[in-house]
């Protein structure tokens, strides 16, 4: 499959020179590096790390200060020291998707866990492996991919690659179509650890394919027994020449967890890419969702349901960068905030001049169920071609007292008349994941939210 990376307006895409800067600027991001930093070793891999390790060292964590993060203030992260370490398999717990029950990687604290996974039921022409189970010209294939998407510079991003020890590789062979959805579960938990989740999925010419995306700890998104954990994860995905991908990305991590994640897509010609991003966990999440756009006539559907309460702080950033005529993208992003909580929405549209006959539309909706609740949030369009069709739009609203007493002049009482309105807003977004038993938890985690149907 071939790829071409064209320049896109897509934040901290753009490579700098490192010469005049500072070394070890941000004594607290050094810190981290060391935690995460592998035992060296010879090959590409000691080398991609290097790079990345370089960049983080050079930089600083972002402040609220900076445009990207201005609603998000990670002071409350710096105030934690994290270490990396393994955890016992044995006693760890999670869901298991009956329709991909035999397709299933998982990944504990950022260590792949043989004893978890299962990969039996696939066909040929698909490779499902962490990258240490690959072969050497599997390997090298990988290469050509890993840590090459557009945005690699940015913090985070740059961190993980410096700690990269594993990944988990989602390999489909030209017009291979593949039936069954992959499983990729990613465990963390274990109180003040780091774990760094890396994921590559390149899906050449023709292909198709479905895959759930799934970062959890082991009790549940309302549990805080699991204690204060940093998440840090990258997912790439590639799409080749009129190839499908159906991404579903869910987020459950603990309580007090922080989640900081990144997936850069990029979509050659007539591809088709579709993810649904589902966000229910941590104290503290920011999702970046940037999609490349590397040939004609490309179709992205971007669909995200953001469910928080306590005083949970929830921030996505997308970006999608459309750099060629006939492309179509429909995002709907939508919001749920109870109690004191802090929903944040920025999406952005750059469609240049050479990307004429672009179809783009953007939505963001929230309902907000306390007085104290909170949403910012920010579509953008910067279109500079003149034959397009783009839109965008946001609202913002609270449950009607007028739909609670109809409901409730059938007889269901106040509690389930707003339980039936929440889950009613939130199925729009969650009844279009393709995997029946995922969409049920979902339906179900969001149903059984008591935060959320209390004033």
């Amino acid at each position: 499959m071939s790829i071409q990376v064209s320049p896109s307006p897509i934040p901290n895409s753009n490579v700098v020179s490192l010469t005049s800067t500072l070394l070890d600027r941000d004594d607290y991001l050094t810190g981290l590096l060391n935690q995460v930093t592998p035992t060296k070793t010879e090959g590409w891999l000691q080398e991609l790390r290097q790079g990345a390790a370089n960049w983080v060292r050079h930089s600083i964590i972002p402040t609220t200060r900076e445009e990207e993060w201005r609603f998000t203030d990670l002071s409350s992260l710096r105030k934690v020291q994290f270490n990396v370490e393994t955890v016992n398999f044995a006693s760890l717990q999670f869901d298991i998707l009956p329709e991909a029950a035999n397709s299933r990687l998982v990944f504990v604290n950022g260590v792949f866990a043989p004893e978890l996974s299962a990969v039996t039921d696939l066909p040929s022409g698909i490779v499902v492996s962490n990258l240490a189970g690959l072969s050497a010209v599997e390997q090298e294939g990988v290469r050509q991919y890993l840590a090459q998407a557009e945005g690699a510079q940015e913090i985070f991003t740059a961190l993980n690659t410096a700690g990269i020890t594993d990944a988990a590789v989602v390999w489909v062979k030209k017009n291979v179509v593949v039936e069954t959805p992959i499983h990729l579960v990613f465990i963390s938990g274990k109180t003040l650890t780091i774990s760094q989740p890396r994921c590559l999925v390149v899906a050449e010419s023709g292909s198709q394919v479905s895959l759930v995306e799934e970062y959890t700890n082991r009790r549940g998104a309302e549990s805080a027994e699991d204690g204060v954990y940093l998440t840090n994860s990258v997912t790439e995905v590639w799409v080749g020449d009129n190839a499908e991908v159906i991404h579903t990305r869910v987020e459950r991590e603990g309580a007090e967890a922080f989640h900081i994640g990144k997936t850069a897509i990029a979509q050659a010609r007539d591809s088709r890419y579709t993810c649904h991003a589902i966000t229910l966990g941590a104290k503290l999440s920011r999702h970046n969702l940037e999609i490349l756009q590397t040939g004609e006539q490309t179709q992205t559907t971007l669909n995200g349901l953001t469910v928080i309460s306590g005083k949970q702080l929830s921030d996505t950033h997308s970006a999608i960068a459309l750099n060629y005529p006939h492309g179509t993208s429909d995002q709907l992003h939508k919001c749920i905030v109870g109690d004191r909580a802090h929903a944040v929405f920025n999406g952005k549209v750059f469609v240049p001049k050479l990307a004429q006959l672009t179809n783009a539309s953007q939505l963001n909706r929230n309902l907000l169920l306390s007085s104290k609740a909170r949403v910012d949030t920010k579509p953008q369009l910067e279109i500079t071609a003149d034959n397009v069709k783009c839109a965008h739009g946001a609202t913002v609203s609270q449950l009607e007292d007028d739909e609670i007493f109809y409901l409730q002049s059938r007889g269901i009482d106040e509690n389930d008349a707003r339980k039936l309105l929440i889950n009613a807003f939130a199925a729009e977004v969650i009844n279009q994941i393709p995997v029946p038993s995922l969409r049920e938890i979902l339906l179900n985690t969001v149903n059984n939210l008591k935060s959320l149907t209390n004033d």
